[in-house]
């Protein structure tokens, strides 16, 4: 059936009946090398027939299983942190999956928004299936870039509910990236938090060339007024990225108190 609904393969029947079949090949197998060639040419034809069989499950449980599972909740969780949160786009499959020639503003769905300034757009997205084994992400985001006559690109992810409940200037804002360039450039996150009717900034650089890339922004160097946070957000900048291929293999955000001094 279709998806695989329906089938049981650890019912009472079914385990006996592999019990069977296994027991069969095995005394097969024994006396592979005494049988005649006319009974062993029939074996080997079922024998054929059963690895194809075989050889499909195995390639795809041993590729859907080697892979970070949908939905997982496997996220690194540093002591003392009361938030931590892996936007959607990495956690699971997003309702714009790929877009070409992208508008100036794309909603990918999931309060995650691709921006630039582009009078001529020869940029694409897609999301993608992680694959490697030190991937805790399920999913990723490739960004391709050809020709690019505009000012800024970027990636925006807006923060849910949580990270502003109980927003306070003893908390610190911690973004943990997993990039993959073509060629080398300067990517900045910038956390932006609304308080009423002002929106305070701060920027940091992630570090060049580093494949797991950290910024952190200590609330207590900015103006923010605690009693009026409404809304926050992530921006991701990237510099100058013509003729480049970008992939955001993870992204997590977590928030924790600040260390007492």
């Amino acid at each position: 059936m279709a998806g695989g609904r329906g089938l049981k393969a650890d019912g009472v029947l079914d385990r006996l009946v592999l019990r069977r079949s296994m027991a069969r090949w095995r005394r097969l197998a024994d006396a592979a090398y005494d049988l005649d060639l006319a009974r062993l040419k029939v074996l080997r034809g079922q024998a054929r027939s059963l690895r194809r069989h075989l050889d499909r499950v195995l390639h795809a449980a041993e590729g859907r299983l080697a892979l970070p599972l949908v939905g997982a909740p496997a996220i690194r969780r540093p002591p003392g942190a009361d938030w931590v949160w892996r936007p959607d786009a990495w956690t699971g499959p997003i309702p714009v999956h790929g877009a070409a020639s992208l508008p100036m503003r794309t909603d990918l769905g999931g309060g995650v928004t691709v921006f630039h300034d582009c009078r001529v757009s020869e940029l694409c997205v897609r999301q993608i299936r992680n694959t490697r084994p030190q991937d805790l992400a399920p999913f990723g985001l490739a960004l391709e870039v050809f020709r690019f006559d505009g000012t800024f690109l970027s990636v925006v992810l807006d923060l849910p509910e949580a990270a502003v409940t109980g927003l306070r200037l003893r908390h610190v804002i911690r973004v943990e990236t997993i990039v993959e360039t073509e060629k080398s450039l300067e990517i900045f996150a910038r956390l932006n938090v609304r308080h009423g009717p002002n929106v305070e900034q701060t920027v940091q650089q992630l570090p060049q060339g580093a494949a797991e890339a950290v910024a952190e922004f200590d609330l207590a160097y900015t103006r923010i007024n605690e009693k009026r946070v409404e809304k926050a957000w992530v921006d991701l900048i990237f510099e100058a990225p013509q003729m480049n291929r970008i992939v955001l293999r993870d992204v997590t955000l977590l928030r924790r108190p600040r260390a007492d001094l």
